[in-house]
């Protein structure tokens, strides 16, 4: 029988140890399976004991568009309850916040890549917890991409952001829960943590082997080929090459109005695409980089989720961009999530010295050599904390 952490918690009797006051993180992709709000379904087990609600970038409902655009506190119409936003005044819980519980649980969506913010959000309730004596309990759901497959390069220390906290590479492997142990025992977070773990998941599992609705977990978000991209299609936030928002098909589709298909394509004869098709296409973004103009450009095509490393197919178009179109090619510039000085491209690779050998021409093969032994001591690292098998 398959479910997540959301339904084997509301089967359960609720502990004495998690107190008598219960705060709850989550968003509006954390459903059950018949699509019930974790928040109401809470509220009906838990009744006065649900005390507070909390969300994270996008807001609650997932109604803000792009990055930096911040929510604001609120009240829930139908629990009647705070909704304490932390993408906005406020990532970190504060202490007026936490007076408010003994236990917060968690329930949020991850897409299994290093930059995806919600975890972030989940790693400052652990510090919160921890420096203000709470509980932390999260209520843990299936890596969609799979609990099997790693990629890329670790985060450099110079790179942290709210983009890139800890050490992970671009596609971590782990689930929330994992990650959430992970932290808590790497970076000596400390604080009072357990798991709900889901029942009849495993690491071989993408979502779409899942008995459970795919919902967007965020706005741009919304199919699971799309998180399958995510990993390298990422990097395009970081230069001015549309990555598909403002289209039906975002992380998807990528290009510019300069790019010509023959130009980019012979590029590439360099390099195996493994897994994928690149379909030439034109396309009109209706928002966000571009919005208004045609792009000329590609949409990616999975064909074998195995073979396809969606984080070396990325560096190979952002090296295609960056060498091609020498004269055009731009990087986005500061700010981003709250990083003012840095360019966001070293912070969503999480190395400078990576997107540097990338404008010198390194070969993108040359420079995943490089970085295999520290990928293998993360895996070896990981394994410590893994629930599932």
């Amino acid at each position: 029988m398959f479910r997540i952490g959301l339904e084997v918690f509301l089967q359960q009797d609720v502990p004495t140890r998690f107190g008598d006051r219960i705060g709850f993180l989550s968003n509006q992709a954390c459903t059950n399976r018949y699509f019930r709000y974790g928040k109401d379904l809470l509220q009906e087990k838990l009744a006065k004991r649900l005390t507070c609600l909390f969300s994270p970038q996008h807001g609650f409902y997932a109604e803000k568009q792009d990055n930096m655009i911040e929510s604001a506190h609120h009240l829930d119409l139908t629990t009647g309850l705070p909704i304490y936003s932390l993408y906005g005044e406020h990532r970190k819980p504060t202490e007026e916040m936490f007076d408010q519980l003994d236990t917060l649980l968690i329930d949020l969506p991850d897409i299994g890549t290093r930059v995806y913010t919600f975890m972030y959000t989940m790693a400052y309730c652990l510090q919160a917890a921890a420096q203000y004596g709470k509980k932390i309990v999260i209520l843990d759901r299936p890596n969609p991409l799979g609990g099997e497959q790693i990629e890329g390069n670790l985060l450099r220390d110079d790179c942290r952001s709210f983009v890139g906290m800890y050490a992970l590479p671009m596609r971590h492997g782990l689930t929330l829960g994992e990650l959430a142990l992970f932290f808590n025992k790497e970076y000596a977070i400390g604080a009072d943590l357990e798991v709900v773990a889901v029942q009849g998941w495993r690491r071989d599992m993408y979502f779409s082997d899942c008995p459970h609705p795919w919902l967007a977990p965020s706005p741009n978000m919304p199919t699971l080929e799309a998180a399958i991209n995510y990993p390298g299609q990422v990097i395009w936030e970081g230069t001015h090459v549309s990555e598909g928002r403002g289209t039906t098909l975002p992380f998807s589709v990528f290009g510019t109005p300069y790019w010509q298909h023959d130009e980019v394509l012979a590029f590439l004869q360099r390099y195996p695409l493994a897994g994928c098709v690149l379909r030439p296409l034109l396309f009109e973004p209706t928002s966000g980089k571009w919005a208004g103009n045609t792009c000329t450009g590609f949409q990616l095509h999975i064909q074998s989720r195995k073979d396809f490393n969606s984080y070396r197919v990325g560096m190979i178009l952002l090296q295609a961009a960056m060498l091609v179109y020498r004269q055009q090619f731009e990087y986005k510039k500061p700010p981003y999530e709250y990083e003012y000085e840095k360019l966001p491209m070293d912070l969503i690779l999480g190395d400078r010295a990576l997107r540097e050998a990338l404008e010198a021409g390194e070969s993108v093969v040359t420079l995943e050599q490089g970085w295999q032994a520290e990928l293998l001591d993360y895996d070896r690292r990981r394994r410590c904390y893994f629930l599932y098998q």
